[in-house]
């Protein structure tokens, strides 16, 4: 592993992240004023749309070496959860108070236990440049207009939640992609077997709402599908040229993008403290790149 991520790499990182926060609003998309959108079936059309693509192209990829199919199978069951818990927190929550505080806590999250259970390290000016983007992300999470008491903690509550989650996928996909041989193949499996679980399940609960959303939202499955599967893709790709750690702390400047998302298309206030934020979060990716 060289001693600095690749440029190339930072750039794919960076587009992984715009991917990501794109699939966000997607799904966080506002409804009527009396009739706010649910993020539930959105936020299921989405991963269909990843397992639907997927699906077509596997057969033309080499299949994931045998070592990483127990890493496939459990990052599976553990993304299932995170789109549950991701859901509840967009319920509860605008996006840019859930976003920031589930995106910024998970890095941290991967380098405190990524250590111990790996070996892997990271340079001083590396956990430097993650403290600043997580610092910023945060920031951005807690400089918000304060909602009812019960609602932001429930938000709050739900977003720390999905933390953990995307901490745990995070470094059983950091080892079961370097295990794979076949990064893209193993990306698509995981979101062939997740795509498939969650759709059964809503199906059985919320079959009506699925179509209605479907109909009235055409760009979920396509736009939401490719997107959440890049998006993730670039990633692990990344994970197997750089820390893991690191990866997933650069990552994290889909807030950046979230930012004006959510300004421009879902019409959320952004005020200085959160500019302020977002300076810490860029500041932290020229560290990212320098380090």
């Amino acid at each position: 592993m060289s001693a600095g991520i690749p440029p190339q790499v930072i750039a794919a990182v960076l587009g992984a992240a715009l991917l990501h926060a794109t699939w966000n609003a997607l799904v966080k998309a506002r409804g009527s004023a009396d009739a706010p959108a649910d993020p539930q079936p959105a936020a299921i059309l989405v991963v269909l749309g990843g397992a639907l693509a997927s699906a077509l192209l596997l057969p033309f990829m080499a299949a994931p070496l045998p070592a990483s199919w127990p890493f496939i199978a459990a990052s599976s069951a553990t993304q299932c959860a995170y789109y549950l818990l991701l859901i509840e927190a967009y319920r509860h929550g605008d996006m840019s108070h859930a976003y920031p505080l589930m995106r910024g806590s998970a890095p941290l999250l991967v380098a405190l236990a990524n250590g111990p259970l790996t070996g892997e390290t990271l340079r001083p000016g590396q956990w430097l440049a993650m403290c600043l983007i997580c610092g910023g992300v945060l920031a951005m999470g807690l400089a918000r207009a304060p909602q009812t008491a019960g609602t932001q903690r429930s938000a709050t509550m739900f977003a720390l939640l999905t933390a953990c989650v995307i901490a745990l996928y995070t470094m059983i996909d950091g080892a079961g992609v370097r295990r794979s041989g076949a990064p893209a193949a193993y990306t698509m499996w995981i979101f062939l077997l997740t795509g498939l679980a969650l759709t059964a399940w809503s199906a059985r609960r919320r079959r009506r709402a699925l179509i209605d959303a479907a109909r009235a939202r055409p760009l979920l499955l396509p736009v939401g599908g490719v997107s959440t599967v890049a998006s993730y893709g670039i990633a692990l790709w990344a994970m197997t040229l750089a820390p893991v750690a690191a990866i997933a702390a650069l990552r994290e400047t889909s807030i950046l993008f979230a930012t004006g998302i959510a300004a421009l298309f879902l019409r959320e206030r952004v005020g200085r403290a959160r500019l302020l934020a977002v300076f810490l979060i860029a500041c932290g990716a020229v560290a990212m790149r320098l380090a």
